[in-house]
């Protein structure tokens, strides 16, 4: 399997990605965009040092300079390839794999990504390839940039209106230990911290907190500490989960239509964008408070591409992504929803489990994933058995019903299937589940 993948490159160190192969990449970047600068960052994973230095030395071997701002989260790096006008930038991470894993991920100007269709096939040539011209070598400058990035991620709210709340947050060992303390030095609130320290070992788990064995601990953090609100940050910051005060996770894209909600009451009639998995209730609280809802591929890259290229100013995902658009930057970031909750949370004078009331009564499954031989055919299959109901194809197969939907997809980073699905009813929802799994088990 390739380690070129839809939005990033990602394989298993050092048998997939090494040293060699980040130095072509920082070539291949380079020659692929003829750009004089590349903004360079990195994760806490033990490999990510050697893989930098080696990408840094591609980058300057083939005639650009490179600014390096080190330890980072993917929010940060895409912040900073902005701020500081870099005309690239190239990121070593895995984001939330198990600490085996490495990769690469590439933007250009204004922190455009470089993905499936829009430039990652061109570098995966050129890496195969690996015939680059002699170029002069040019310098490395190192950057600070965290103290910008919390001014920035703090303007998104009024600090003062922030209530002293109590805050338990899981960093899992990743970047997020390094930034959390900054941005919430800048408000009254308690902060309980959870895997603060940058451990590319991960003991605190994989820094993957949508799954559900790495729920438990800031769970049982969250009863026990009596806090208002707990915060899960993946690996890399661009994905955050949300732990209500009675303990209760949260799905992404019930917060995706909460933030929407608190941003249309201040931009209405803004254009708000919506992955295929989303809950019914996403698309109705956008409608509800003025706002255009626009179901869109799965994917940071494709969201960023289309905000660019439209006036949505906000978009977000059940898997715990959410983007903004800042001036001429289209970017996801985990703190930015943080912060805006709590100012929700402070002025409503409401608890986290207040805030969500009315989503009580929207049952979805959230994601299934299965493995399949042939993913295709297995789409196919489900599109002729539910034709009845009302099809879309923006990403994988949508089919919906007037009590029930499902989206049925490929992922992009795994060989999986992905299931989600919805019931006007709990026992619908159970009903429709039990069939689709006996559907795709039965077909596997």
């Amino acid at each position: 399997m390739s380690i070129f993948k839809a939005y990033d490159i990602r394989g298993i160190f050092p048998d997939e990605i090494n040293e060699e192969i980040a130095y072509s990449i920082g070539r291949a970047l380079v020659s692929f965009l003829k750009c004089k600068n590349v903004l360079i960052a990195r994760d806490v994973r033990k490999s990510s040092p050697q893989l930098t230095k080696s990408l840094a030395k591609g980058i300057t071997d083939q005639g650009a300079d490179v600014i390096d701002i080190g330890v980072s989260g993917a929010d940060m790096f895409y912040y900073a390839v902005w701020r500081l006008k870099a005309e690239a930038g190239a990121m070593i991470t895995a984001s939330h794999n198990p600490e085996q894993y490495n990769g690469v991920k590439l933007v250009r100007k204004n922190a455009v990504p470089i993905g499936s269709g829009s430039g990652m096939e061109e570098i995966e040539k050129l890496v195969k390839k690996n015939d680059f011209k002699e170029s002069k070598k040019r310098k490395t400058a190192k950057k600070e940039i965290l103290d910008e990035f919390v001014k920035f991620v703090v303007s998104f709210v009024n600090k003062d209106k922030i209530n002293p709340l109590k805050i338990v947050i899981n960093a899992y060992n990743g970047a997020g230990g390094i930034i959390a303390p900054k941005i919430f030095a800048q408000l009254k609130c308690r902060l309980i911290p959870m895997y603060f320290e940058a451990n590319g070992d991960f003991p605190g788990k994989a820094p993957n907190p949508l799954l559900k064995e790495n729920q438990a601990e800031i769970i049982a953090k969250v009863k026990k500490e009596k806090a208002d609100l707990g915060i899960a940050i993946d690996g890399d910051c661009d994905r955050c989960f949300f732990i209500d005060n009675k303990g209760k996770f949260i799905e992404g894209d019930f917060i995706l239509g909460l933030l929407s909600k608190n941003l249309l009451q201040k931009n209405p009639g803004a254009l708000v964008l919506y992955d295929v998995r989303c809950s019914w209730y996403t698309k109705e609280v956008i409608e509800k408070y003025g706002g255009k809802a626009k179901k869109h591929r799965v994917g940071h890259a494709f969201f960023k591409k289309t905000m660019n290229e439209s006036n949505a100013i906000f978009g977000g995902e059940l898997s715990g992504h959410y983007y903004y658009k800042y001036k001429d930057l289209a970017t996801d970031n985990s703190w930015i929803p943080a912060l805006q909750i709590l100012e929700m949370m402070s002025i409503e004078n409401k608890t986290m489990h207040g805030l969500m009331e009315e989503t009580r009564h929207y049952y979805t499954t959230g994601e299934i994933n299965f493995e399949v031989n042939n993913k295709d055919k297995l789409l196919k299959l489900a599109e002729e058995k539910f034709k009845d109901g009302k099809i879309d194809h923006v990403d994988g197969v949508s089919i919906e019903f007037d009590d029930w939907k499902f989206n049925l997809r490929k992922s992009n980073t795994e060989p999986l299937v992905r299931l989600n699905l919805e019931g006007k009813s709990k026992e619908i929802m159970e009903k429709r589940k039990k069939e689709l799994m006996d559907f795709v088990k039965n077909r596997s």
